[in-house]
């Protein structure tokens, strides 16, 4: 082969141009023992491009084979299950077997609970409408300030 098309062949093979003859004419360039001194270094590349190839590998993990143990885990769950709604029945029971339903035994007593309950209801209401005024008196300033 001529020297200058096997360097030839080597730019364009470092460029990614070469097609798949060309690749394989270097390779059988570079496996023969012609090869010129200059080039020597490239015959390492090839000639391991070609051991290489052979190379079939070998997986030496071995694996144990595991226990399934789904069976396990389904019991575990339907235990918390069962363990979470016996400790809200238990806990509940005794706010449901309660009598007190807010009824009063006299008019009396419903009127008093009432006017506690309107009382409380006034004085929340009354803080919330102070509460706006104070916002009321920044948007006043506010505007005051930025206009």
């Amino acid at each position: 082969m001529e020297l200058n098309k096997i360097e030839k062949l080597l730019e364009k093979y470092f460029e990614g141009e070469t097609t798949i003859s060309e690749e394989k004419e270097l390779k059988t360039y570079f496996l023969s023992n012609e090869v010129v001194q200059h080039l020597k270094q490239y015959q390492s590349l090839f000639g391991y491009f070609t051991h290489e190839k052979d190379v079939k590998f070998v997986p030496k993990i071995v694996l144990k084979p595991t226990k399934k143990r789904h069976y396990l885990i389904s019991i575990a769950a339907s235990v918390v299950v069962f363990l979470g709604i016996g400790t809200y029945i238990y806990f509940n029971e005794s706010t449901a077997n309660s009598n007190d339903l807010g009824t009063y035994d006299t008019p009396e007593e419903a009127f008093e609970a009432t006017q506690k309950a309107l009382s409380l209801l006034s004085n929340n209401l009354q803080f919330g409408i102070e509460s706006v005024g104070y916002i009321n008196e920044y948007e006043s300033t506010k505007n005051i300030i930025f206009k």
